[in-house]
């Protein structure tokens, strides 16, 4: 990047700080952008509560805040379980259950550490409390076995399907091999009952020695997560090596490749040890792929009325990539992909559609930010 235009996006940051809001040019529109808050500490998933109560937003140290629609941030709800505050571990998603009018259960997923050094994804549920400041009887309902990561690659997202199972993303903890292992839970899509329980029909239940939570497998760091709202169908993305960066349909008992395929290479530009070529028989092509990797994370499917332009699309948050990716679809297929909010340079960790139809976005920063997005067709 250019001097020039290095001075150019620093003065567009400092101008969307200041005024806390910008506009932006894109193919379908200007997207506007508004800040409703600042001074979060690396905010890593987001979840809305009903009747306009406002969002709930981890902080990856360790700590779930109640942002009201006017961008108030509470103070830190209680009842939360320690985390593993390491690399890239801490507190990651939050999701809630389909009844929560009636059961107000908030889910979430989280490094936990172990014995020893090393970490893995928990998920675990608490009960918010009616006035909203604190997770009232928080129970683990899942923990990824062997705990394996020293800080990296933990996934994960949270997705509820149309039949009320729970999806759980999980990182391969850095540990390429365990992604094709069904004894360990690296690398792995798992579907479970809302309380932990192992669905009878999942696709390995009977087999000796593989985990029964498994619904897929040969993942890389899933961080992306939604339920197509037009198919019922989950899709994740995971970050590949240097390149390969991939979004998946993940089907029962299928196997995604890593670490046997992958279009990426490792980060010394050497081949990944296992690799045996981009498609290897008896796994899965990617759905999309992305030869150079914006390192992504969240996903959003766009099913509003609110914004024309944007119907059918899907969004993707780029880390390294800096950038909000839209991809149009028709069907299940990706026709078109552009890159939005790049004079922002923030690392975009989540994007979720709100109620009201406007897409909210968290930057990953010491000083993140909840982003509040909309379009002015052209």
């Amino acid at each position: 990047m250019s001097l020039k235009r290095c001075v150019s996006a620093l003065s567009l940051v400092v101008l969307l700080t200041a005024a806390q809001a910008a506009e932006y040019p894109s193919e379908r529109g200007v997207v506007q952008v508004t800040v409703l808050l600042s001074g979060l500490e690396h905010p890593w998933g987001l979840a809305f509560l009903p009747d306009r109560q406002g969002l709930l937003v981890t902080e990856r140290p360790g700590r779930l805040r109640l942002v009201s629609l006017r961008g108030a941030l509470s103070a830190p709800i209680g009842g939360v379980p320690r985390v593993y505050a390491n690399g890239q571990g801490g507190l990651l998603d939050v999701a809630l259950s389909p009844e929560f009018a009636q059961d107000r259960w908030v889910y979430l997923s989280y490094a936990e550490g172990g014995d020893g050094q090393y970490a893995g994804t928990a998920v675990g549920r608490g009960r918010l409390s009616v006035d909203n400041s604190r997770l009232d009887g928080f129970e683990v309902i899942f923990r990824q076995q062997p705990k394996l990561s020293s800080g990296e690659h933990f996934g994960s997202r949270l997705v509820f399907d149309r039949d009320g199972y729970l999806f759980i993303t999980l990182g391969e903890n850095n540990q390429r091999p365990t992604a094709q292992d069904l004894g360990k839970l690296q690398g792995k899509v798992v579907r479970l009952h809302p309380d932990g329980r192992v669905p009878s029909d999942n696709p390995f239940v009977g087999r000796r020695g593989v985990r029964t939570e498994i619904w897929s497998y040969g993942h890389r760091n899933p961080q992306g997560a939604a339920l197509n709202p037009w198919t019922g169908q989950l899709w994740t993305h995971e970050h590949g090596p240097r390149g390969g960066d991939e979004i998946n349909i993940p089907q029962a008992g299928k196997n995604y490749g890593w670490p046997i395929a992958t279009h990426g290479v490792n980060y010394s530009l050497l081949p990944i040890p296992e690799a045996q070529g981009k498609t290897v028989a008896g796994t899965e092509p990617p759905h999309y792929v992305w030869a150079k990797s914006p390192a992504i994370s969240g996903m959003a499917f766009y099913a509003a009325q609110r914004f024309a332009g944007w119907q059918h699309n899907l969004f993707i948050g780029a880390l390294a990539g800096q950038a909000l990716i839209r991809l149009e679809l028709s069907g299940d297929q990706v026709v078109h992909e552009e890159r939005l909010l790049e004079e922002l340079g923030a690392r975009i960790r989540d994007v979720r559609q709100g109620p009201d139809g406007y897409l909210y976005v968290l930057t990953d920063a010491a000083d993140g930010q909840l982003l509040r997005l909309s379009l002015q067709a052209q």
